[in-house]
């Protein structure tokens, strides 16, 4: 007897989903009647026919096993990635109640599967690749990155001044002004090159009126970016790692130059933010052998989630390259060597006091680091007044969760899972607060999604 592929839960199907309707109309999907003709392989291919509003069914098909992440193919006109077809299909498969058996892959599903097949040896085989085509010339390349670099020397100069001017005529007129001021001056940083210092006066202009003690916040932050300004202008003095931070924050693209670091990493948390323009998708790993926290960034135009998908509580083998920076810790996924599959794997927790000095030495190494990447071990959630604390199951201590975390219904999924129990946590710690992101039982239970 063949051995089906090691079938995801539920929730690690649910977590892939772009955002709450698309989980919500998945779930929906996840039940036997709207399919037929589901079948799947014991490497980790799914399809299906699911039924819609027109006379020919959606075909469905979804390749888990894929050494590059889940890929996904519906023949729907969904922008989104993946869509409510894969999902409700990948959640009848999870369910192993035999309505997806196991069989051989039809014609459609086939040939999308050999041409993925194909692409993937053409990008690995010598000369695949479009790299050294497209190198380009290397002294036209410096010419373009002093240019811009003048350019956020500029927009950071200006900058200066009219945080000088601020803080001259003092802080009230920043409340008259109104937004209009900010976005002017947003606007500026982006002809500068300086999309970095664009989207932190941006998040200035939201401080004013916005509640008792903005003008507290205000002069925080404008202290903040004025650090950024100056530690741009001054670049040439600082130590490289610093410098290379610096670089970031204010926008400059980066490559991953980092020796390449092999490990089985489990996938702590997956969550998206998005604007206008971009949507952003951060994906928290942990090494099982090395205790390292990385962070991936995918990117997707608005409106559309990014390829990228990996499901919270399973682990698969990869290298992974660091990014330059001082305290940085985003990574760029390199070579995949096992598919992502369930394991037995937790991070090393902290207490509370702990995760807070974890915090301060990461402030250290980057000033504008909003929050760090925390486990806490036996903590309770428990009530504060208005607010809620995840408190030390062993001692006095506690840390607030942020006000963010408070507003979202998976609270009350953490509240629900510890009953009133130590459990594991596992967020992002910061001045704001602690932000839970997933969580684990007492005992051997499986991570539980909280973003």
């Amino acid at each position: 007897m063949t051995q089906q592929a090691v079938r995801w839960t539920a929730d690690q199907v649910l977590a892939l989903a772009p955002d709450a309707a698309s989980r919500k109309a998945g779930s929906k999907l996840g039940a036997a009647g709207p399919w037929s003709e589901a079948g799947s392989t014991e490497e980790g291919t799914v399809w299906g026919l699911c039924r819609g509003s027109g006379s020919k069914p959606y075909q469905t098909v979804v390749d888990i096993a894929d050494s590059t992440g889940p890929a996904y193919k519906c023949s729907c006109p969904s922008r989104k990635f993946p869509c409510k077809h894969a999902l409700g299909l990948l959640l009848l498969w999870a369910g192993a109640d035999g309505a997806v058996p196991s069989a051989q892959p039809p014609e459609w599903a086939a040939q999308w599967l050999e041409g993925r097949r194909r692409r993937a040896e053409s990008r690995s085989s010598p000369g695949g690749g479009s790299g050294a085509a497209s190198a380009g010339d290397p002294e036209a390349a410096r010419r373009r990155a002093e240019r811009r670099a003048e350019r956020i020397t500029a927009g950071a100069s200006e900058l200066e001044q009219r945080l000088a001017d601020l803080l001259r005529g003092g802080l009230a007129s920043a409340e008259r002004a109104g937004y209009g001021m900010w976005e002017e001056t947003a606007a500026r940083m982006v002809d500068a090159q300086a999309p970095g210092l664009a989207s932190r006066v941006r998040e200035l202009g939201a401080i004013p009126s916005s509640g008792p003690g903005w003008p507290v916040r205000l002069l925080e932050e404008c202290a903040l970016l004025h650090l950024l300004d100056q530690g741009w202008l001054r670049r040439e003095r600082l130590p490289d790692d610093l410098a290379a931070t610096v670089r970031s924050r204010v926008g400059l693209p980066g490559s991953a130059d980092g020796p390449p670091l092999r490990d089985r990493w489990l996938v702590l948390a997956q969550y998206d933010t998005a604007d206008a323009r971009l949507t952003t998708r951060r994906i928290w790993l942990y090494g099982s052998e090395s205790g390292r926290t990385a962070l991936i960034l995918s990117y997707g135009a608005a409106g559309r989630a990014p390829e990228l998908a990996l499901p919270v509580g399973l682990a698969f083998e990869a290298e992974l390259s660091a990014y330059p920076g001082a305290g940085q810790l985003r990574a760029a996924l390199g070579e995949r060597f096992t598919a992502p599959a369930p394991a037995a794997i937790r991070p090393k927790g902290l207490t509370t006091p702990q995760a807070a000095a974890r915090y301060g030495e990461a402030l250290r190494a980057d000033p504008w680091l909003d929050s760090c990447p925390v486990t806490l071990e036996r903590v309770i959630p428990t009530p504060d007044g208005d607010a809620w604390q995840l408190a030390d199951a062993d001692g006095e201590s506690a840390l607030p969760l942020s006000s963010s975390s408070l507003s979202r219904p998976e609270l009350w999924r953490l509240v629900a899972l510890s009953g009133g129990a130590p459990v594991t946590v596992f967020g992002e710690c910061g001045h704001r607060g602690f932000t839970p992101l997933t969580a684990w039982p007492r005992g051997e239970g499986e991570a539980v999604p909280l973003c």
